[in-house]
């Protein structure tokens, strides 16, 4: 009996001290909670977590006057491939030294430049687009890159897409259809629109390629070698062609191949490399969403087109695709190759 009372004595004990420890754990736990909160609360309104936001709604706007650059300079008659090139070009040889230093890890290398060669050359399509269609309807159509990166991510790397990327993916490709389906864009700029949808697709492979195979080189070496692989795929075609297609001629072009090259290419590229690790891939997609709304800027302000109501709707369900994908936290990709 008295092995029983003690027995029931030593359980009354244990069970005391497992509550006491429970209830410190709980303690613990509610202190760290708030911790996190107002750590959170902190990084959120601190000087440097504003700088970055402000950092990455530029690059998004260097990012959406990329038209003004590539009408400029096909109407100065330089050839779509060209305009390609020069956008890339600047970027790979200033970043080359970082590429260097990571030639162990050659084979991620390689997965970057292929999809820098894919980018590259789809490119070509989106500049031969903004030539002949208003500015805004291939932006529509280049956003469309969410769609071919589910797609790609399922077709080459078994990557099932969550509820919230299929129905983010619909509503882009609605907006596709909304924008760019015969009814309301004239039959002689079809051809063009269709080809346009190689950039989305080059963007699409290297989102999926930025994700799956280059997470072992740091960001900077990831956009060098994409930028490496762009310029590379499109050097043959620069050789093949007349010099007065692919070498600018006056300054005035020099100057637009430099605004190309630098204010919508390396500088923007940087900066967002550098800022969108400090708020976090949800806000950074958010704020980059300002990308579409300045192409349409550039498309009425300085072309002088027309906003269609397509155009606008297309507009925003692209913008709600955005942030019904990025109301959840997701998987960091350090900024989608840094909108290569």
């Amino acid at each position: 009996m008295r092995r029983i009372e003690r027995w029931s004595n030593s359980q009354l004990a244990d069970n005391a001290a497992v509550r006491k420890l429970n209830n410190t754990q709980l303690d613990a736990n509610v202190l760290a909670n708030r911790m996190t909160l107002q750590t959170s609360h902190r990084t959120s309104a601190s000087p440097s977590y504003a700088l970055a936001a402000i950092g990455v709604l530029f690059a998004s706007i260097c990012f959406g006057v990329v038209p003004f650059f590539a009408r400029g300079l096909t109407e100065q008659g330089l050839a779509p491939h060209a305009v390609a090139f020069f956008r890339y070009v600047i970027t790979a040889f200033v970043l080359l030294p970082v590429l260097i230093k990571q030639v162990s890890a050659w084979r991620e290398v390689g997965w970057g430049m292929s999809a820098g060669a894919a980018m590259g050359l789809g490119w070509i399509g989106y500049v031969a687009a903004v030539e002949v269609a208003p500015a805004s309807t291939v932006g529509v159509l280049y956003m469309t890159y969410p769609v071919f990166t589910v797609f790609l991510a399922w077709l080459l790397f078994g990557d099932t897409a969550t509820r919230r990327a299929l129905i983010a993916s619909a509503m882009i490709f609605v907006a596709a259809l909304i924008a760019g389906n015969p009814q309301v864009v004239p039959a002689s700029q079809i051809p063009a629109l269709i080809v346009s949808l190689a950039a989305p697709l080059g963007f699409g492979f290297g989102i999926c390629v930025l994700v799956h195979r280059l997470s072992r080189i740091p960001p900077l070496a990831r956009v060098a070698s994409v930028s490496l692989g762009a310029m590379v795929a499109l050097c043959p075609l620069m050789v093949v062609s007349e010099a007065q297609d692919v070498i600018p001629q006056t300054a005035t072009v020099w100057v637009l191949v430099a605004g190309l090259a630098i204010v919508s290419a390396l500088v923007p590229q940087l900066i967002y490399t550098i800022c969108s690790p400090v708020i976090g891939t949800s806000r950074t997609a958010v704020f980059g969403s300002i990308e579409l709304p300045t192409m349409f800027a550039v498309s009425i302000l300085v072309f002088g087109e027309k906003l269609t109501v397509p155009q606008f709707v297309a507009c925003v369900l692209i913008l709600a695709a955005i942030a019904l994908t990025q109301s959840k936290v997701t998987r960091n990709v350090s900024t989608n190759l840094s909108k290569s």
